[in-house]
């Protein structure tokens, strides 16, 4: 993994470390919404929901347009699957580890009691 990739990675699990962030992820994957209309969704300023949007479009999770005076933010599906790719790949590490301490572990059946 290149740096570059590496910091893509770090910012993007930083931007999924959040329950709101995840969960406004969840809304522009299903569809574009404006970021007025995201925030009317919270329980918190206008300006709160403006930055976890900033956070996502940043780890490239999502994609913002202007339209007019509106800013309007859209999920990048690829991003999402790249992510996917990510965890998958880690999974096959430690399966591949958890079945070599398996061996290990596993009674010798040569071995008397």
């Amino acid at each position: 993994m290149t740096e570059e990739s590496a910091d893509r990675a770090d910012a993007m699990f930083h931007a999924l470390a959040d329950r709101t962030r995840r969960d406004i992820l969840r809304r522009v994957l299903a569809g574009e919404h404006s970021v007025s209309a995201l925030a009317a969704a919270y329980d918190m300023s206008f300006a709160a929901v403006q930055k976890h949007v900033a956070v996502l479009a940043k780890a490239g999770l999502l994609t913002k347009r202007r339209r007019g005076r509106e800013q309007l933010a859209s999920g990048d599906v690829a991003a999402v699957r790249s992510v996917a790719s990510m965890l998958t790949a880690l999974e096959q590490v430690w399966r591949g580890r958890i079945a070599r301490i398996d061996v290990l572990i596993a009674p010798d059946p040569d071995q008397e009691d």
